[in-house]
C-alpha cells in the first residue's frame, strides 16, 4: 500500500493531499529512510512523521484498503 494512502486511511493524517504534502517535504520516513508518496508500506515497517517539533512513530500492525473510524486504530501501534 502506498505510504500517503495509508496515513489517510489510518487516520494518523487526515488527508492524502496532506500526507503527500508532508512525503514530498521529506517530514515522513520509513524504517528510517525518507519515503516518498508512492513508497510502499509493509506490515511490520516503522513510520515516523514529523510535524514542527515533535514527532510520531507508529509500526504497521495491518493493512486495510478502507476502514471505519474506530477499526482505523488498530491499523498502527505508537511506539
Amino acid at each position: 500500500m502506498r505510504i500517503d494512502k495509508f496515513l489517510k486511511n489510518s487516520r494518523l493524517i487526515k488527508r492524502r493531499t496532506v500526507a503527500k504534502d508532508a512525503c514530498d517535504q521529506g517530514r515522513v520516513f520509513i524504517n528510517d529512510k525518507v519515503a516518498k508518496a508512492g513508497s510502499e508500506v509493509k506490515i511490520g515497517d516503522t513510520i515516523r512523521i514529523e510535524f514542527g517539533n515533535s514527532s510520531i512513530t507508529a509500526k504497521v500492525l495491518n493493512l486495510s484498503g478502507s476502514c471505519k473510524k474506530e477499526a482505523a486504530a488498530t491499523m498502527y501501534e505508537i511506539i
